[in-house]
């Protein structure tokens, strides 16, 4: 896939053979830490991301000729020697490259940041949203100050439609 400035892009990966890829709390953390370290060296703006046991979902903008794959190379390498040397193992983590898909339309935009924050109802890991530390669900709805998401973003999309609730809502 060709990456192209001024579009966003559904990211995603899952562990080989579908195991986890996060077992302490303290490596979900390190991942969004990671995140956080390399959206601001490749100009990458996080829109959504969601960290479930076995998988991940990003929901990303890249703003200049830097490409997301680049972003997500980055990120993804860095994490799997920091888990391979913590888990004692070699060889990969992942079951292959990231997919990634541009998001080219309004409807696909709003159904992927739901889609991606919905992930732990959907995977039975808690029963409210609010429950779930590992995405940035609570700085989209308001109730967390973090520094992975683009307010810019909500108010653009959320605060000037008709219906100013959070879409996952």
């Amino acid at each position: 896939m060709r990456f192209i400035k001024d579009n966003y892009y559904h990211i995603y990966n899952r562990g080989i053979d579908k195991k986890r890829i996060f077992y302490t709390r303290g490596n979900y953390l390190y991942f969004i830490d990671l995140l956080r370290k390399y959206s601001i060296r490749y100009s990458i703006s996080v829109i959504a991301y969601c960290l479930i046991p076995n998988h991940y979902h990003l929901m990303l903008y890249q703003k200049t000729d830097i490409p997301v794959s680049r972003f997500v190379q980055s990120l993804n390498n860095v994490f799997v020697q920091s888990m391979n040397k913590q888990l004692n193992r070699k060889g990969t983590l992942f079951e292959g490259r990231a997919k990634s898909r541009i998001i080219n339309d309004e409807f696909y935009l709003m159904h992927i940041s739901r889609y991606i924050h919905l992930n732990p109802l959907k995977h039975n890991l808690v029963q409210n949203l609010l429950d779930w530390e590992f995405s940035n669900y609570h700085e989209c709805i308001g109730t967390r100050n973090g520094e992975l998401f683009d307010p810019e973003f909500i108010q653009a999309w959320f605060d000037t439609k008709s219906n100013s609730s959070f879409a996952c809502e």
